[in-house]
C-alpha cells in the first residue's frame, strides 16, 4: 500500500463517524424493548387507566426523545466533560442526598424526585456521573495507581459518601453494588493491581456484608434483604405472597419453550407477574418469544460488550477509554444481573433490564450515555 493510501485509510477510520455496529445493535434493543413494553404492560395499563397503551405511548415518546439529545449532544466532544469532573462527584453526593428530604415515595421507597411533570431517580444520573469522575480521576493518577493507597483505598474512600446515602437513606443496596462493581473494572483496567481485590477487596466485602446483616437482623433497616435471600433460597416456602413473583416468572420462562407461545400471547402478564414491564419483563419476553427470542436478546448484550470493549481499547486516550469501560460495564452489569434474577440464579436485587424495562427518563439518559461511546471513542 502506497503512503498516499495509507493515509487516506488512516482518515477514514478517524473521521468515522460513530461505530456502525454498536449503534444498529442499541436500535434493535430500543425497537425490541418498545414491543416488548407494549405487550407486558397491555393488561396492567387497561386494569388502571382503560388505556391499553398508556405506559408504552409514554415509552415511545422518551425514546424518541432520547434519540433527539443523541443527535444534539453528539456534537459536544466527550473530552469537555473532565472538566466538570468534580461537580459530577459532589453533585451526585448532593443530589442523592436530598432525595430522603424531598423525594417521592414509590413501592415503599423513597428513591425519586420530581421536577415539574418529570420524575426521575437520581441515582441513574449519578451512575453516569461517576463514571465520569473515576475516569478523569483515574487518568490523573495513572502513574500512582499500582501503589495501595493511591491506587485502592483512595479511590474506595471516594465511593464511602455514596454507599452510605443510597444503604442507610435510600434503601438503594442493588445500585451500590452496580457502582461498585463498574468502578471496580474501571480501577483494573486502569493498573490497579488485581491482588489488591483479592486481599483487601474480599475483607471489604465480607465485612460490608457482615454489617448489613448485622443492621438487618438486629434493626428494621434492610431486613426485607434476609427476606429476598430465604426467598430465592425456597420461593415455593410463601408461594402466595414473598416467593410469588419469582415462581410466576419461572411459570412464564418455563411455558415459553423453545419458539415461545408467540408475540402478545403471554398468560402471566395478565395480572400475575407484578408490573411485568419492569423488572420481570424478560419472563414476558421468554413466555411469548421462547427460547430463541431470549438467545437473541442476550446475544445482542454479548455484541454491545464486545463492541465497547474494542472502543476503549481502541480508544486515543486513556479518559475515552475509561468512560467506555465505564459505560460498557454499567449496562452489561444490569443486563446480566437483571437476567440472572428472572431466572431465579440470584436473589431479586430490583435491578432494571436496559432498553427494555419500562422507565422514560432512565432511558433517555441511557441512550445519552450511550451515545458517547457509539459518536465520540473513534477507533482508530
Amino acid at each position: 500500500m502506497t503512503m498516499p493510501q495509507a493515509k487516506k485509510k488512516q482518515i477514514k477510520q478517524i473521521e468515522k463517524p460513530f461505530d456502525f455496529i454498536l449503534f444498529v445493535t442499541v436500535l434493535i434493543l430500543l425497537a425490541m424493548g418498545i414491543v416488548m413494553v407494549l405487550s407486558a404492560s397491555s393488561p396492567q395499563a387497561l386494569a388502571e387507566s382503560g388505556n391499553s397503551y398508556a405506559y408504552v405511548s409514554r415509552q415511545a415518546v422518551f425514546a424518541v426523545l432520547g434519540i433527539g439529545l443523541m443527535l444534539v449532544i453528539s456534537k459536544i466532544d466527550y473530552h469537555r466533560y473532565e472538566a466538570f469532573a468534580r461537580i459530577a462527584y459532589f453533585g451526585s453526593i448532593i443530589m442523592l442526598a436530598i432525595v430522603p428530604l424531598l423525594g417521592f415515595s414509590a413501592k415503599g421507597a423513597t428513591r425519586w424526585l420530581e421536577i415539574g411533570p418529570i420524575r426521575f431517580q437520581p441515582s441513574e444520573i449519578a451512575k453516569i456521573a461517576l463514571i465520569i469522575f473515576y475516569a478523569s480521576w483515574l487518568t490523573q493518577n495513572k502513574d500512582k495507581l499500582k501503589e495501595l493507597g493511591n491506587g485502592f483505598i483512595k479511590p474506595f474512600l471516594l465511593l464511602v459518601p455514596i454507599a452510605i446515602i443510597l444503604v442507610i437513606f435510600q434503601d438503594h443496596l442493588s445500585v451500590t453494588i452496580i457502582i461498585i462493581l463498574v468502578i471496580s473494572i474501571m480501577m483494573l483496567m486502569a493498573g490497579t493491581k488485581i491482588k489488591y481485590f483479592v486481599t483487601l477487596g474480599s475483607v471489604g466485602a465480607i465485612g460490608g456484608a457482615g454489617i448489613l446483616f448485622a443492621l438487618a437482623k438486629f434493626t428494621e433497616k434492610g431486613a426485607y434483604r434476609i427476606s429476598r435471600i430465604v426467598t430465592f433460597l425456597d420461593p415455593w416456602s410463601d408461594p402466595s405472597d414473598k416467593g410469588w413473583q419469582i415462581i410466576q416468572g419461572l411459570y412464564a420462562i418455563g411455558s415459553g419453550g423453545l419458539f415461545g407461545a408467540g408475540l402478545g400471547e403471554s398468560k402471566q402478564k395478565f395480572l400475575y407477574i407484578p408490573e411485568p414491564h419492569n423488572d420481570f419483563i424478560f419472563a414476558v419476553l421468554a413466555e411469548e418469544l421462547g427460547f430463541i427470542g431470549c438467545a437473541v436478546v442476550i446475544i445482542l448484550f454479548a455484541i454491545f460488550i464486545w463492541r465497547g470493549l474494542l472502543i476503549a481499547m481502541k480508544a486515543p486516550d486513556m479518559f475515552g477509554s475509561l468512560v467506555a469501560v465505564g459505560v460498557t460495564a454499567l449496562i452489561g452489569l444490569q443486563a446480566i444481573m437483571n437476567i440472572a434474577v428472572v431466572t431465579s440464579s440470584m436473589p431479586n436485587t430490583g435491578i432494571t433490564l436496559p432498553f427494555f424495562s419500562y422507565g422514560g427518563t432512565s432511558l433517555v439518559i441511557l441512550l445519552c450515555t450511550v451515545r458517547h461511546i457509539i459518536k465520540h471513542i473513534k477507533v482508530m
